[in-house]
């Protein structure tokens, strides 16, 4: 498993009954989470005072209740042992979210690294961007980057992390639109790139209701984006949270599309570490492929 252990900002702190402790920089959330099936003592205080506190209807969905919470705040990720900061805006909003899967700063430092060793410029393509925790990880090691999310208002939320994270000036091309159209008219443009991340949802509509359902479109999708891949590219990553896609899923997807680069792939759940009990709660999986 690869775990986000770099975290000073952001922690869990405990895990019982359904839910999470969480400390996102001065404040306590709880909130939903589907693996946590364990029905363990809640001694820890923060269950009592905590700042939210999403509740999950049995009907779907859910909403939140706030207790002294302001509306929007930030926390910041050192990436790659210290050498740049990123700053996220936070805000609770729809379905629990916050707007940050704190897990996939595992990935932020893995691609990082190669971005800032790879001699080279380089030039990377992130796909369901969301608030552009990945892009902003890529742009800060160095790399030129195309942010793709068909949510104009996330690429808004992403604009403005960029700018608390001193990175309102990098080469970042912001791109709101379907990602398969995208990838279909970069194909036909001639565009190629040294690294794709891609992040897509389960279920989810583009901006003209086009319906995107992960079992029946991700292997499509990771065919498109190999034929985006320049001569030499660096790195390949793809994450799910589905649970359906296994490790091995990815690792087949990804090595089958690509096998004509010399490369190695490697997928892994992906997880954080919780105070309380020592362990690492699993926050969903990644195939990474990158050169040899």
């Amino acid at each position: 498993m690869w775990i986000a252990d770099n975290w000073t900002d952001y922690e869990i702190l405990d895990t019982s009954k359904g839910e999470k402790l969480e400390r996102w920089g001065d404040y306590l959330l709880v909130r939903p989470d589907p693996q946590v099936i364990w029905d363990t003592e809640r001694k820890l205080p923060g269950w009592k005072r905590m700042n939210g506190h999403y509740h999950r209807s049995k009907k779907g969905g859910g909403e939140w209740e706030f207790f002294d919470l302001p509306e929007q705040w930030t926390i910041q990720y050192p990436l790659c042992q210290g050498k740049n900061t990123l700053t996220f805006n936070l805000k609770p909003f729809s379905f629990k979210h916050t707007g940050l899967f704190p897990e996939q700063a595992a990935n932020w430092d893995w691609f990082g690294e190669k971005i800032r060793n790879a001699g080279r410029p380089v030039k990377v393509l992130n796909l369901f961007a969301y608030t552009g925790g990945a892009t902003l990880a890529a742009a800060a090691s160095g790399a030129s980057v195309t942010h793709v999310d068909a949510s104009k208002g996330m690429v808004g939320w992403a604009k403005e992390n960029a700018r608390s994270s001193g990175l309102g000036e990098a080469p970042i091309r912001w791109i709101v639109d379907d990602c398969v159209k995208f990838v279909e008219r970069e194909i036909r443009r001639g565009n190629h790139y040294d690294g794709i991340i891609m992040d897509p949802p389960s279920y989810g509509r583009g901006p003209k209701g086009e319906i995107w359902k992960i079992e029946e479109a991700i292997h499509p999708l990771i065919r498109l984006c190999a034929q985006l891949l320049s001569d030499e590219p660096l790195f390949f990553l793809v994450n799910s949270y589905t649970t359906g896609l296994a490790p091995a899923v990815l690792t087949y997807m990804i090595a089958t599309e690509l096998k004509k680069y010399n490369g190695t792939v490697d997928s892994q759940e992906v997880g954080l570490p919780v105070t309380a009990s020592g362990l690492v709660l699993p926050c969903g999986a990644s195939g990474r492929w990158e050169t040899k």
